[in-house]
């Protein structure tokens, strides 16, 4: 009586490992992709944020007819704001934009107005806010 054999060829094997390493390579870059374009889209998703917290803020401001630094918000919280002549807008510091907008794995640098993923951990990707309320993304290490 003959014996049942078991188990794969060396062919067979090679030609799995070959699959596998075509789809590697095919793979690979398309992660690279991804991993970018989820970068930009988080930093262009804060830059949307900021813009959305000025906003909010400089109406409440105009809204109440406040003259005065900080602007209360209806939950409550403070944000330090300019005044004048198109006042309300936040600060570039912690009780001013950082007040009033917080994120979670997104480091703040109060008086240059960075913000960036954790503490600069990627150059050039990065959005920067002004003390005017303009948000500028710079995208292009991300």
């Amino acid at each position: 009586m003959k014996a049942k054999q078991q188990g794969f060829t060396l062919v067979e094997l090679v030609v799995v490992i070959a699959i596998l390493g075509i789809l590697a390579a095919v793979a690979i870059p398309k992660y690279v992709t991804y991993t970018t374009e989820a970068r930009k889209a988080a930093m262009n998703g804060l830059a949307g944020s900021l813009r959305s917290a000025v906003a909010l803020v400089q109406s409440r401001y105009m809204a109440t007819g406040q003259t005065t630094s900080p602007v209360t918000m209806a939950d409550g919280s403070t944000v330090a704001v300019t005044t004048g002549a198109g006042g309300g807008i936040p600060t570039v510091a912690v009780a001013g934009i950082q007040a009033a907008v917080t994120f979670d794995g997104f480091t703040f640098t109060p008086g240059t107005g960075v913000w960036d993923f954790q503490s600069g951990a990627i150059a050039n990707c990065f959005v920067t806010y002004a003390a005017t309320g303009t948000v500028t993304p710079t995208l292009t290490g991300c």
